[in-house]
């Protein structure tokens, strides 16, 4: 990606916090900084916060107007696309509303959707309109030659949306790193974490990893879990709930399900302990009500875990039925669930190979994998936008 006369392309990636926060941030963050690792590429991001400064990167600060509230997107939009403009960028990758762009990461569902659809708003506050107002300004307009939701279920709310041209559009999930699971012996974690459970060996732990409780179905999985534990009492299967959430209330619900003793919880774990408890675990399980991707599954999958996940989250499109894991069509009728559960963790020997073949999904979806088909998308761009150049110098 350097031109004949061997200037780096220059990149501006555009998001308001860098690699702070989980989800579109830190997907932002570990893919632009393994394609600043390319020689041939000038990355600089646009951002209001960021996480650290890399050696690789060139940071340029965005305001953002935060009251009234409305202005925010508007403001880190107008402030962005001021401060990209007077530089002498190649392409410009978005992973946020702005208002022009070469190409946009497309990590959450339409905003005005969202609150209708998912939040069940009735009403838009004037921060949703103005939100919409910025969204609607990319997603309709002609500058973003190519929109990359992170799931077949992100691109399809927009596409039906918006009426994208599905050739503007591609599914581009996002990455992870396996190291730091084969740095550990699942064996060992295995040990530990049955010694602090207090758990004999060959009881099973169902995962489950989130900080939104509610969205991420935890009262769904309380339910599948008290069908699986009525079917096989003896079987000794437990949950582990990691995360944050109203832990008091699902406690209460455990034990109103008759399952209180069955269900942990460890609360926020820093990662090398997270790392270590996907290890230790059997199972990961996640039915939520709605999830543009959940990078958690690919983690468990990294940690060779199948994964059973509802039918609305977007990594679903990862997971192959019986192979490395189960969708759940119906999560809201726990017999589903239960069943796809005492299928993986009842069969020893399925139970392995769905876990290899897990491992498998997840080292074929490295943040290595993805920089290297980010970068082929780049070229791809740069030269039709060659193309396109040339014919209208011919044209002149």
């Amino acid at each position: 990606m350097t031109d004949r006369s061997g200037k780096k392309t220059r990149i501006a990636v555009v998001i308001p916090k860098y690699g702070v926060l989980g989800g579109a941030e830190a997907f932002a963050a570990a893919l632009t900084e393994r394609l600043a690792l390319d020689p041939r590429h000038d990355c600089h991001v646009f951002a209001n916060q960021w996480a650290a400064a890399s050696d690789r990167v060139t940071f340029h600060r965005v305001p953002i107007i935060t009251f009234p509230k409305f202005l925010s997107t508007i403001s880190f939009a107008g402030f962005a696309g001021r401060r990209i403009a007077s530089g002498d960028f190649d392409l410009v990758h978005t992973h946020e509303r702005i208002f022009s762009a070469d190409l946009c990461t497309l990590h959450g569902i339409p905003h005005r959707y969202w609150v209708r659809q998912i939040r069940k708003k009735r009403t838009l506050s004037l921060y949703d309109r103005a939100t919409d107002w910025v969204e609607r300004k990319i997603a309709t307009g002609d500058s973003c030659r190519l929109f990359l939701p992170v799931s077949s279920l992100t691109g399809n709310i927009f596409r039906e949306t918006y009426k994208i041209d599905p050739r503007r559009m591609e599914i581009f999930h996002p990455g992870v790193d396996i190291q730091p699971f084969q740095a550990h012996d699942s064996e060992a974690c295995r040990r530990e974490l049955r010694r602090d459970l207090a758990l004999s060996p060959n009881e099973k732990v169902i995962l489950f990893v989130s900080m939104n409780f509610e969205i991420k179905g935890l009262d769904r999985l309380l339910g599948a879990l008290a069908v699986v534990r009525s079917r096989s009492p003896r079987a000794g299967i437990k949950l582990l709930v990691v995360g944050k959430g109203d832990e008091r209330r699902y406690r209460r619900m455990a034990q109103m399900l008759g399952i209180g003793e069955a269900v942990f919880f460890a609360g926020v774990l820093e990662t090398e302990r997270l790392i270590r408890t996907y290890l230790a675990c059997d199972l990961y399980a996640m039915l939520s009500a709605f999830d543009t991707f959940g990078m958690v599954v690919l983690e468990a999958m990294a940690a060779s875990l199948p994964v059973i996940v509802s039918a609305n989250v977007g990594a679903k499109d990862l997971v192959r039925q019986g192979v490395n894991g189960f969708v759940i069509e119906r999560a809201d009728r726990p017999d589903e669930a239960a069943g796809a559960i005492a299928a993986v963790l009842d069969e020893e020997q399925r139970r392995r190979q769905m876990g290899r073949e897990a491992f498998q999904t997840a080292r074929a979806h490295t943040w290595e994998a993805a920089a290297a088909g980010m970068t082929a998308i780049y070229d791809r761009l740069l030269s039709e936008k060659a193309c396109l150049d040339k014919g209208h110098q011919n044209t002149a």
